[in-house]
């Protein structure tokens, strides 16, 4: 094989894996900010990218499981985007803080309005979920994708194996569950709280060092004036006496 083949089949294995990634990776997908705990909330971004060259997305829809019913569904406002949230009533009433809920949101449609995403163009839909289940490690959130050539994609179908289907559910994944039931993403810095009262105390340090050192000079200086005072008084004697002697040698 000579060395032309050879770079040959190289270039194209390269186009290959670069085509196939990035087959792999448009799709609609969901993907939490944060921490998504079991018996928590979280907060949530359905990412919507735009496959077609020649056509913009103009409407998703969401759909959430009612065997793992959500009883708050919150969309946060998309500029240029139309938000409605479909409720369903439940065959088993949810009990959510001492509250019983007949229904829950089954899906949340996104439509456009004044805006699109175009051709090489993603957009992302913030959701507030809630409670999120405890027998479970993830919810699959089937998506509808629809473009503005009447071009419908349906992400809907479920990974069964190692092999990713061509049109995946978005699926969210749920992490064990942990002391915090809101799904607060865990962290280590300080509270604001926290950090106010330790800014304080330096704060209040640094001035109490301040004023620490000016006591000191004050007090320094202090004591410098009055060694020169005595000093002072000393030379005075002094002068007094030598005045006195120098009478009586007159005297004399």
């Amino acid at each position: 094989m000579n060395l032309s083949r050879v770079a040959l089949a190289a270039g194209t294995a390269a186009a290959s894996v670069v085509l196939l990634s990035g087959t792999a990776f448009a799709h609609v997908g969901v993907q939490p900010q944060g921490q998504a705990a079991q018996g928590g909330y979280a907060t949530v971004n359905v990412k919507v990218p735009n496959e077609r060259d020649n056509a913009s997305t103009v409407k998703l829809e969401v759909n959430f499981p009612l065997d793992h019913p959500l009883a708050s569904v919150m969309p946060q406002p998309v500029p240029g985007w139309k938000a409605e949230v479909t409720k369903t009533k439940l065959d088993k009433p949810l009990t959510l803080h001492g509250k019983q809920i007949n229904e829950a949101v089954s899906k949340v449609t996104w439509t456009a309005d004044g805006s699109k995403i175009g051709p090489g163009q993603f957009q992302q839909f913030p959701l507030s979920l809630g409670q999120l289940p405890e027998d479970a490690d993830q919810l699959v959130l089937k998506a509808i994708q629809t473009y503005d050539n009447n071009e419908v994609v349906r992400w809907i179908e479920e990974q069964k194996g190692s092999e990713e289907p061509q049109y995946p559910a978005p699926v969210l994944k749920l992490s064990p569950a942990g002391e915090d039931h809101h799904g607060g993403a865990a962290t280590t810095a300080p509270s604001a709280s926290a950090s106010a009262s330790a800014d304080a105390k330096a704060g209040h340090g640094s001035e109490g060092g301040h004023a620490t050192t000016e006591t000191a000079s004050a007090s320094s200086t202090d004591t410098m004036a009055r060694v020169l005072g005595v000093v002072g008084i000393l030379v005075g004697l002094a002068g007094i006496a030598f005045g006195v002697l120098a009478g009586r040698r007159r005297s004399a």
